[in-house]
């Protein structure tokens, strides 16, 4: 079942096509054996190549042993695969950085070097539905927006999820018809990390005490918020393109230029908007604008949104060090500070 589970989101969302180099984050654990052992199996059918890559995070005793079952695995298959081998709990430091993120911008970093070295096109992550409802719940934890609510992606530009509408217990018996006998990351079953704690200690707890169908009532949540971004996002983009008077964007990195870079907006068309486009598009712009929200909270939305609906005389905000949003002449300009 699973397998034809995992075929279904393949054509669902186009993951693969003809022709794809697909490199495969695997840990050897369930979800990832599982999604390697099914992608090896129809390869073939649907006309796509494979490599493997796994990292050795140097914090777990077996992490050895687990390096060693994903190579033999790999070899018997035949697949080529790419190890790397480092100390997360060192560059965690060095950087200072919390261990889950610093582990995160590794594994992504290598996983884009393999795709470059290899000429892929596509990376594979072995998530799956419970792993979409713990990041809903800890984005819920942190006050996230409907973004948060979303979830995880079936696809996220180069970055694909064939098993993402599969479930643990699904993938779990898979692994044990399979007889893939996956390995077992001891340090999740330590509750220091958030997600952790999630896993093992808020879900459970919801499923006895509120709803024993969780995983499922969730992950139709975040479908529910997925159908919703997309019309709003389609709506933002609309009311963007009626008041953009101007773009000047080069076609660089505007962090790391002196050249001048702005978006002139008119100021009366964005006040006939519903605040919550207002928002978005205030977003939207400084996305298209410098590739990034980052440092753009909701405070500064919310007082870029009282400058323009005030409108008296010229003013300006500088929200971070990077972003002025001036109102002059009618007109909303969101520019470098350079």
């Amino acid at each position: 079942m699973l397998k034809e589970k995992v075929l279904e989101t393949i054509k669902k969302y186009n993951l693969i096509t003809s022709g794809d180099k697909i490199v495969l984050g695997v840990s050897g654990g369930p979800d990832s054996i599982s999604m390697l052992n099914i992608l090896n199996e129809i390869k073939n059918e649907l006309d796509f190549e494979i490599v493997v890559a796994h990292i050795n995070h140097g914090i777990r005793e077996n992490a050895k042993i687990d390096e060693e079952f994903v190579k033999k695995f790999c070899d018997k298959k035949e697949i080529k695969i790419y190890i790397l081998n480092t100390n997360i709990e060192e560059i965690s430091k060095k950087e200072k950085r919390g261990i889950e993120e610093t582990g995160r911008k590794v594994r992504y970093e290598f996983f884009n070097e393999i795709l470059e070295k290899t000429n892929s096109n596509k990376i594979a992550i072995a998530h799956n539905q419970n792993d979409n409802v713990e990041t809903v719940i800890m984005n819920m934890i942190r006050g996230s927006g409907l973004s948060g609510l979303k979830g995880i992606e079936a696809q996220n530009g180069r970055y694909i999820r064939p098993l993402i509408e599969c479930t643990r217990e699904e993938i779990e018996k898979y692994c044990e018809i399979e007889k893939l006998n996956p390995r077992h990351d001891e340090s999740n079953d330590e509750n220091i990390y958030t997600r952790n704690k999630i896993r093992n200690i808020v879900i459970p707890y919801l499923k006895k005490e509120l709803n024993p169908n969780i995983v499922e009532t969730l992950n139709r949540l975040s479908e529910i918020v997925k159908d919703d971004l997309n019309y709003l996002n389609i709506q933002t983009e609309y009311a963007y393109k009626n008041m953009c008077i101007e773009e000047k964007i080069p076609q660089y990195d505007v962090y790391n230029v002196e050249k001048e870079a702005k978006i002139i907006l008119d100021l009366k068309k964005f006040n006939r908007e519903n605040i919550a486009i207002q928002k978005r598009v205030i977003l939207y712009a400084i996305n298209k604008l410098f590739g990034t929200t980052k440092g753009i909270e909701k405070i500064h939305i919310e007082d870029m949104i009282k400058l323009c609906n005030n409108n008296i005389g010229n003013k300006y905000l500088t929200p971070n060090k990077n972003t002025k949003i001036v109102i002059k002449n009618k007109k909303i300009y969101i520019e470098t500070t350079k």
